[in-house]
């Protein structure tokens, strides 16, 4: 990736540049679509993550936070009825989030909001596709 003119070093610090750089542009449209229905960027993305019931924990490995963070966030959603807390079916000490009604079309809104004019939509779905495989592979070092 390096030019005649760029060490790896220098090269390295420009891709992580770039990819700061998206990853604030996702951040902004994330919070700017969140707010559109009286949500913080956090929740967004709780709302986003929560695809099926599941326990704090793994909300907060999916958020990438600490499980007091996506506590809080959860019980934000909850005080907003867009979650509920269930008992866990095999694990009694456990709650599961899951969506209410209203939370599933809260979640449904926003991820078509957020879909619209994506910091993504200059690439093909194909160069998405490969550009995922080159930041998993570089996460999972």
């Amino acid at each position: 990736m390096a030019t005649e003119r760029e060490t790896p070093a220098q090269a390295d610090r420009l891709l992580c540049g770039l990819v700061k750089g998206l990853a604030s542009h996702i951040e902004v449209h994330l919070r700017v679509r969140a707010a559109t229905f009286g949500l913080t960027a956090s929740q967004g993305t709780a709302l986003c993550e929560l695809t099926h019931p599941m326990t704090l924990r793994e909300l907060a490995e999916r958020m990438s936070c600490e499980p007091s963070n996506a506590t809080f966030v959860a019980d934000r959603l909850e005080e907003q009825g867009y979650l509920e807390r269930h008992p866990h079916p095999d694990d009694r000490r456990a709650k599961q989030l899951v969506l209410t009604p209203k939370g599933t079309e809260i979640r449904e809104r926003l991820l078509e909001l957020l879909s619209e004019d994506s910091p993504l939509a200059p690439l093909a779905p194909e160069e998405q596709d490969v550009l995922h495989q080159l930041l998993t592979r570089a996460l999972i070092r």
